[in-house]
């Protein structure tokens, strides 16, 4: 059995989950998820907590397993408790901030840089160089990030650029003038 797929998933108070069939959603005080499960997954409330199990042990569906079980756990948590994100922004003139529902990047480039926000995501701006993502959807909250973060991803010579926060640039050398 998969071991992360065996794990049961422990409901938190305030969080309700219906299953009917193989549409499971997820309400919470942040929200509601929902998700279709595939058909060789059967999804199961016993006990306060949900419990996923497959039908057999084909190679797909024991991969399936244990996502099934992760998408449920992170449904959960993001109805009860939100993720959050949180980029940087590094170089001399470059901010970020906020247009009503878009994130306006000065970046360096002829025109500013406008971002709109998805439904379900918030971003804020904390002192020009901070944008801080929050949302529910725990993959839609990342690729909002990774959205941001592309349109000017750390340069390795000088690390200038948009980062996720903590992210370590690994840094070049220049060019070094030869005899």
């Amino acid at each position: 059995m998969s071991r992360i797929g065996k794990l049961p998933v422990i409901i938190p108070d305030g969080v309700q989950v219906d299953i009917k069939g193989r549409a499971i959603t997820v309400k919470g005080s942040k929200g509601t998820l929902s998700y279709d499960a595939p058909e060789s997954i059967s999804v199961v409330i016993e006990d306060g907590s949900v419990v996923c199990s497959r039908s057999s042990d084909v190679r797909r569906e024991k991969a399936l397993h244990g996502l099934v079980r992760n998408l449920v756990q992170n449904m959960i948590i993001g109805v009860s408790k939100g993720y959050t994100k949180k980029l940087e922004i590094h170089g001399v003139g470059y901010r970020a901030k906020m247009d009503g529902t878009k994130l306006d990047l000065t970046m360096g480039f002829s025109h500013p840089m406008l971002f709109p926000a998805p439904a379900g995501i918030t971003i804020a701006v904390e002192g020009n160089t901070k944008i801080s993502i929050n949302g529910i959807d725990k993959q839609k909250v990342g690729q909002v990030a990774a959205d941001i973060r592309a349109i000017y991803p750390p340069e390795p010579y000088k690390g200038k650029g948009i980062r996720y926060e903590g992210e370590q640039v690994r840094r070049k050398a220049g060019k070094s003038v030869g005899k």
